[in-house]
């Protein structure tokens, strides 16, 4: 024989309640387990037992779950013309309460209204101070070291287009020398300060006397 329908109601033996609530709590919490894996449903389920214990089941998180619970009961009722008023008028106490938090958070990182807080948070914020001003010096001295590189840069291209132009104009005997006269200028301009650029000129050429004691005589000139 086939168990017989059972009455839909409360037991009244405690110890027959409490068997009959493990038993189903255990088989929702399995059917719904179930259910989300094989429909790809997200499930969440939380259960009070007459003792006030607290048994739930979600199948991603139950904070999840219930948001997003909250928020698709909020859509629904938005035809409702008070509801969507309660619901604008809830986002716009949100929004001013952030506005409020980041006006104080910035006003104490200037150093304003500092007279209501502990020690412990003026240590807090001493130490995210501290870490904001190292942030700064990193991108200063990382912009510093930029500018040097393309000050370099320009520097080099610079001496290369002056050892093209002296080529042309004195020829390439004289080059090694204008080489040298650049790097100790350039050294020197770097090692003064590094964000000045570097002003090369080309060096004359010192005038030669090729007229020979004999060369003179025989023009009729007086050496002394």
């Amino acid at each position: 024989m086939g168990r017989g329908k059972i009455a839909i109601r409360r037991i009244d033996n405690s110890t027959s309640r409490q068997v009959t609530f493990s038993k189903r709590r255990n088989g929702l919490l399995k059917k719904a387990k179930e259910l989300a894996i094989l429909c790809d449903a997200e499930v969440g389920v939380i259960i009070f037992s007459s003792t006030g214990k607290l048994y739930d089941f979600s199948s991603t998180s139950m904070k999840s779950v219930i948001e997003r619970y909250n928020k698709s009961k909020e859509e629904h009722q938005m035809g409702n013309p008070i509801s969507e008023v309660k619901f604008w008028q809830r986002e716009a106490a949100m929004l001013r309460q952030q506005l409020q938090n980041l006006q104080e958070n910035h006003r104490q990182m200037m150093g304003e209204e500092l007279s209501g807080l502990s020690v412990k948070e003026l240590q807090n914020l001493e130490s995210r101070l501290e870490m904001s001003l190292r942030g700064v010096r990193m991108k200063k001295d990382h912009m510093l070291m930029d500018e040097i590189q393309e000050l370099k840069r320009k520097g080099n291209l610079i001496h290369q287009e002056n050892v093209e132009l002296y080529k042309k104009v004195y020829g390439a005997g004289n080059v090694n020398g204008l080489n040298r006269d650049y790097l100790s200028i350039n050294d020197a301009a770097i090692e003064e300060d590094s964000n000045v650029p570097v002003h090369l000129q080309l060096s004359q050429p010192q005038q030669q006397n090729y007229d020979t004691p004999a060369r003179a005589t025989k023009l009729g000139l007086h050496l002394h």
